[in-house]
C-alpha cells in the first residue's frame, strides 16, 4: 500500500510538470485574496462561467479593502447572474471582517483562513497551500472521484464517514513540500483525466495501479448515499405599473435570492392562469379594491438550480392608484439598473427591452 501511495502522489506531481495543459487566469496565482475570490466564483459555478465574474471583481476590487468598502447593492449589482447569493453575502461579510481585524491583510493560517465568512475546509486549504505554502490538502468533487477510483473505496463521499476517510487519505498523500504543486495536480488531473464521464483510462498514468480499473468499478466510484430531491416551485411575478414606476422589494427571507430583488411575488403549488390568480388571498389583499389592466402575460419560463427549478411567468399590470402599503417601494424605471435581480427577472426584462446594464 505505501509503495502504491508514493506510485500516486509521484505520477502526478509527474503529470503536472509534464503534461497538464489546463489554464485558468488563477494558476499560479500567490495573492491570497485573489485565490480566495476565484474559489468562492467557483463554488457550484463552472470555470467558463466563472471567469468573467473574477475578472470583473478583480477589475472593481483589487483589495480585500476595497471590496470591505464597496456599497453592498453596488457588489450584488456585480454578483447578479452567477447565483447562489449566500457567497456572495458571505463574501462581502469576510472582506470587511480583513479589513477591521487583519488591516486589510489577507490572514496568513488555516485557522484563521477557516474562521472567515463563508470558508470551509477546502477552500481553506486552497488558499493555505496556494497562497501560502502550507501544507493542507484540498478535497473536492475531482478529488474524491481520483482517490475514490485509485484506492477502489466504495464509501460514499457524502456520508460522515466518507468525508473523514478520504480527508484522512488526501493529507496522508500530500507531500509537504510541494503542497500548491500536488492540490493543483490532483484537481486538475480529475477535471481532465479521470473526469465524471468517459474518463481517459487509457492514457492515464496511473492506470498500472488504480484499483476501480483493475476491479472494472470505473464507472460506479465514487459512491453517494443521497439521492439529490428537487423540489418544483411556481413564481407568479407581476410587475406592476403605477406612474412610470414599478413595484420592489428586497427579498430578506432565508430562501433562495435572498438580498436580491423582486417584483410583487405570488407563489403557488403549481402553474397558475391570472383567473385562478384573481381568487388568491395575497393577490385579493394587493390588488382587491385597485382597478388594474392587464399589459402583458409571459409564456411561462423555467430556472433550473440545484435543489429546485423555478417555474416563473410574469404579469405586467397597470393601474391608476397606488396599492395599499406594504413591503413593496415604488421605483422609476430608470433607476432598475441599481438594484440587484435573480437571473430570471433580468431575462424577462431584457427581453421587453428594460435596460438594466
Amino acid at each position: 500500500m505505501a509503495d502504491s501511495r508514493l506510485f500516486f502522489t509521484e505520477k502526478l506531481l509527474e503529470w503536472n510538470q509534464l503534461s497538464n495543459t489546463r489554464t485558468m487566469p488563477w494558476k499560479g496565482e500567490k495573492d491570497p485574496y485573489r485565490i480566495w475570490l476565484s474559489e468562492i466564483i467557483l463554488q457550484q459555478t463552472r470555470v467558463e462561467q466563472g471567469l468573467p465574474y473574477y475578472q470583473k471583481f478583480i477589475e472593481h476590487y483589487p483589495t480585500a479593502t476595497k471590496l470591505a468598502q464597496a456599497p453592498e447593492e453596488e457588489v450584488f449589482r456585480l454578483w447578479q447572474g452567477l447565483g447562489y447569493y449566500a457567497r456572495c453575502k458571505n463574501m462581502l461579510a469576510a472582506a470587511r471582517e480583513i479589513a477591521t481585524t487583519y488591516k486589510g491583510k489577507f490572514p496568513g493560517t488555516y485557522d484563521q483562513i477557516k474562521a472567515l465568512k463563508g470558508i470551509g475546509a477546502y477552500t481553506a486549504a486552497a488558499v493555505a497551500s496556494f497562497g501560502f505554502h502550507l501544507p493542507y490538502a484540498v478535497l473536492d468533487g475531482n478529488v474524491y472521484r481520483v482517490l475514490s477510483r485509485y484506492f477502489a473505496i466504495d464509501t460514499p463521499i457524502d456520508s460522515t464517514a466518507g468525508k473523514k476517510q478520504f480527508g484522512d487519505l488526501a493529507q496522508e498523500l500530500l507531500p509537504a513540500d510541494q503542497p500548491a504543486a500536488y492540490n493543483q495536480s490532483i484537481m486538475d488531473f480529475g477535471a481532465v483525466v479521470c473526469k465524471p464521464q468517459q474518463p481517459n483510462c487509457k492514457e492515464c498514468p496511473l492506470n498500472r495501479k488504480c484499483l476501480a480499473r483493475q476491479q472494472q468499478l470505473v464507472d460506479v466510484l465514487p459512491v453517494k448515499s443521497k439521492k439529490l430531491q428537487i423540489k418544483k416551485r411556481y413564481f407568479n411575478h407581476f410587475l406592476v405599473e403605477f406612474n412610470d414606476k414599478i413595484y420592489i422589494r428586497k427579498r430578506t427571507e432565508k430562501d433562495i435570492w435572498q438580498n436580491l430583488h423582486e417584483f410583487i411575488l405570488i407563489e403557488t403549488p403549481e402553474a397558475a392562469e391570472l383567473d385562478e390568480l384573481r381568487k388568491n388571498d395575497t393577490f385579493r389583499q394587493l390588488f382587491g379594491k385597485t382597478p388594474f389592466t392587464v399589459i402583458n402575460v409571459s409564456a411561462p419560463q423555467k430556472q433550473q438550480l440545484t435543489h429546485q427549478t423555478i417555474h416563473s411567468r410574469f404579469f405586467t399590470l397597470e393601474i391608476k392608484q397606488a396599492l395599499p402599503p406594504g413591503d413593496y417601494q415604488l421605483v422609476s424605471r430608470k433607476t432598475l439598473d441599481k438594484y440587484a435581480f435573480p437571473k430570471t427577472i433580468t431575462a424577462f426584462l431584457q427581453s421587453k427591452k428594460l435596460q438594466l446594464f
